[in-house]
Parts: structure tokens; C-alpha cells; sequence
């Protein structure tokens, strides 16, 4: 057998150990996320699974754990794995349990941010353009057309990863997932509606018993018992609403994107570091450098 041959089955079967050896439970109280009775303090980064291709998933996955990353988190693109309605694909750098078992094997957790609504500067916030031409569908509001799309498509996410016991309920490494995204942004412009499609989606979010508790950033009005989460440069000052969920802060801005004919946007490492210890300080227990 080959040195290559050698290696690729020594990986498969560290990475089957380590897979097996994940937590079962996982809950949370004011304080922190609480991973089989123990509180954790959890340091995350994002790595967006088809902005590279699976090649190089292990090496960014393996520098994250070595730069200290307990956590990996990324939004799952709803355009990438149905592109057209009912026709889905999960090969290539849309292979998502891939990406998954990947991080498992480097003994990492997951936060995976079913959205699926994703912004992530990614074209048309992940939405597939199909989405668009149904009869009668509003995005992000109490619509019947987009609540039945949304639906079906973060069940078969949930599904999905089921399939593969990849929930940490099932031993798996995913102990976090997200509906919606920064709705609470825009929900000003939605009014009533808006409320009660958030309340709905919570509910149908809770409805698919992962086993592991869900979140939504951005989101002051967040139903329990979902967490709500602080995006932003800063998040020392925020509290979550209410005092049974801790103090989580899903994407810490390591740096901006470029926009045409403005300055380049730069944050000095030395502010970051900071904004993140003052996180912690003040009572933070799970923080993601985002991107």
C-alpha cells in the first residue's frame, strides 16, 4: 500500500474516533452553553464551505483548530443545493455532510446557520431565483407560499444531517444551528407580519427536534426558547432578552468587504483582540470571528 493510501486511511480512522467521541447533549442557562453538564466558553470561526473547494476544507479546518477555533460556523446556500425547485446538489463544494465530517474529524464543533436566508454577501442572500416566481410568494414575511418553501427546505437540511447522526444529540459535532438572519434589521418594515412570521419560524425551527438549541442574530424579539445573538464590531454592551439564554456574539467583523471607489477597510488586530476579551469579560460565552 501506498504512503498516500496509508495516510488517507489513518485520517479516515482518526477521524471516526474522534466523530465518536463527540458530546450528546447540549443545552444552556444564563451563563453558557452547557456541552454534557459542563458550561463552555467557545471561540469560533467562519469558514463558508463552497467559497473553497473540498480539497482545501482540511488544511482551513486544521489552521482554525491550531490558531485555537473550538467552533467551526457557517450559513448553508440555499441557491448552491437547489438551484432548480425539487433538484438538489450536495457534490463538489456544495457537498455539505462533507464539510461537516471534515470539521468532526479535526474534533471540532459545528454551528450550522440553516438561515435560509444567509446574506453572507453571497448572491441574492442565498435565495435560489426560482424562489422568485412562485405565485402569490413575499420573502421573509407571514406568507404562506415562502413559509411552505422555507419549510421544506430546512427540513430537508435538518434531514439531512439527521441521516449522517451529525447532531450532537446523536453524537455528532453540530451543536448549534440558525433560523433566519439579521431579520431583526428589516423586520421594522414588515410590521405585524413580521412578528408573527419570526414567531412562526421559531416554532417551526424548535418543531424539527435536533436535539441542540437554535439561535437568531440580530433578533431582540426572538421567541424562546431561542437564543438571540449580537453581530456587529463591538458586542460587550449586548444582553440577551432574557435571563435564561447567555450572551452570544455570532459574527465578530475581523475586517469589511470592498465597495467600489471607497477606502479599503482595516481593523487592527490589536482592536480585535480587545473587542474580544471585553466580550468575555462582561460575560460573553460564545463569540465567531466572521470571515
Amino acid at each position: 500500500m501506498r504512503l498516500t493510501q496509508v495516510m488517507l486511511v489513518l485520517h479516515w480512522f482518526l477521524g471516526v474516533y474522534v466523530y465518536a467521541s463527540f458530546c450528546s447533549n447540549v443545552t444552556y442557562d444564563h451563563r453558557a452553553l452547557v456541552i454534557d453538564g459542563k458550561r463552555r466558553l467557545l471561540i469560533s470561526g467562519s469558514i463558508h464551505y463552497p467559497r473553497s473547494t473540498p480539497q482545501m476544507w482540511p488544511d482551513l479546518i486544521q489552521k482554525s483548530k491550531d490558531g485555537g477555533i473550538d467552533v467551526i460556523e457557517t450559513y448553508v446556500f440555499w441557491n448552491l443545493h437547489e438551484p432548480v425547485r425539487g433538484q438538489y446538489n450536495f457534490e463538489g463544494r456544495g457537498d455539505l455532510v462533507g464539510f461537516v465530517k471534515a470539521v468532526a474529524a479535526a474534533g471540532l464543533y459545528v454551528h450550522l446557520r440553516i438561515g435560509p436566508y444567509a446574506c453572507a454577501e453571497w448572491n441574492y442572500g442565498g435565495f435560489p431565483l426560482w424562489l422568485h416566481f412562485i405565485p402569490g410568494i413575499k420573502f421573509r414575511t407571514d406568507n404562506e407560499p415562502f413559509k411552505a418553501e422555507m419549510k421544506r427546505f430546512t427540513a430537508k437540511i435538518v434531514d439531512l444531517m439527521k441521516q449522517e447522526n451529525l447532531y450532537a444529540s446523536q453524537g455528532g459535532p453540530i451543536i448549534l444551528s440558525q433560523i433566519e438572519n439579521e431579520y431583526g434589521n428589516v423586520d421594522i418594515h414588515y410590521g405585524p407580519a413580521g412578528k408573527s412570521y419570526i414567531n412562526w419560524a421559531a416554532s417551526m425551527a424548535t418543531s424539527l427536534d435536533t436535539g441542540v438549541p437554535w439561535v437568531m442574530c440580530q433578533q431582540v424579539n426572538a421567541p424562546d426558547p431561542i437564543i438571540n445573538t449580537c453581530n456587529g464590531f463591538y458586542c460587550d454592551q449586548f444582553t440577551p432578552n432574557s435571563d435564561n439564554k447567555p450572551k452570544m456574539w455570532t459574527e465578530n467583523y475581523s475586517g469589511w468587504f470592498f465597495a467600489f471607489g471607497e477606502a479599503v477597510p482595516y481593523r487592527p488586530v490589536e482592536d480585535l483582540a480587545f473587542a474580544v476579551a471585553r466580550f468575555f469579560q462582561r460575560g460573553g460565552t460564545f463569540q465567531n470571528y466572521y470571515m
